[in-house]
């Protein structure tokens, strides 16, 4: 899991998408252990505060949770939590400015799902 981090987003926000998207690509299974905040701080270098906002969050989400004394773990639902959160940031962020779009410029439901078999 090992990625240099970049001045494009907050770190503790690419800390939170790489271990999301390691589950999501399936490198991450249910009850895989991830590396804790003191491991992140160390490997990129940063604060194991700012490890922990991400990590954090995904405590939060049910994505992954704590043993005390052992470590973080990947949620058996961790996937289809993510999957969900993901699928409705993709219609408010891509389907809905397309509909709003196609609208502006007269493409019908028709026409605009065969434009996107098309692609």
């Amino acid at each position: 899991m090992i990625h240099s981090l970049n001045n494009e987003k907050p770190i503790f926000q690419q800390i939170r998408e790489r271990i999301e998207d390691g589950i999501l690509d399936g490198h991450l299974q249910p009850e895989d252990r991830i590396p804790s905040t003191n491991e992140f701080a160390k490997e990129y270098q940063i604060n194991p505060a700012t490890a922990g906002k991400g990590v954090n969050e995904l405590v939060d989400k049910g994505v992954i949770y704590k043993k005390r004394g052992v470590g973080m773990f990947v949620s058996t639902d961790a996937r289809a939590i993510l999957i969900a959160e993901r699928k409705e940031n993709f219609f408010t962020q891509h389907i809905e400015p397309l509909k709003k779009e196609a609208i502006r410029l007269g493409i019908s439901d028709k026409e605009l799902q065969n434009m996107l078999q098309r692609g």
